[in-house]
């Protein structure tokens, strides 16, 4: 709706474009990270699996790793490998438990970030409480 003197009249309930497009951008903006995101920690860790695997071949000519994680949860997994890598026990296990580490980790950093989105960005409560629901459940599994 137009006034006489060509000003724009806001209706009531409605939102001005530039709003409407910002509130857009951002909300692409998050797709966008949280797609990264997930991309970045699938890559890396297939990086490191496979550099895990190649330099276990070229050392001992065979492909297969010889170690169970069974009963380990992710935190005790990710300690004892680097504890492992802090005392100097550099080996192809090593770069394939990192790959393990991060690939498990990967979606606990999505809901991390999405959590802080929510709360920081959007300012949006009920988003935020849901998140962190799903970010304790997470961090639980991971303990």
């Amino acid at each position: 709706m137009v006034s006489h003197d060509q000003t724009p009249v806001r209706m009531p309930g409605r939102e001005s474009p530039s709003s409407g497009s910002q509130a857009k951008a951002l909300r692409f903006d998050m797709e966008v990270l949280v797609s990264y995101i997930l991309l970045a920690g699938v890559l890396l860790s297939v990086l490191l699996i496979v550099l895990g695997v190649l330099w276990r071949w070229q050392v001992t000519g065979r492909l297969g790793l010889d170690y169970s994680i069974a009963g380990m949860n992710v935190f005790a997994f990710t300690i004892e490998e680097l504890r492992l890598a802090i005392e100097g026990a550099f080996r192809p296990r090593l770069l394939v438990s990192l790959g393990i580490a991060t690939l498990m980790l990967t979606p606990y950093v999505r809901v991390l970030v999405s959590m802080l989105y929510f709360a920081l960005a959007e300012r949006n409560w009920k988003y935020t409480v849901f998140t962190g629901i799903v970010f304790c459940v997470l961090t639980y599994s991971i303990f």
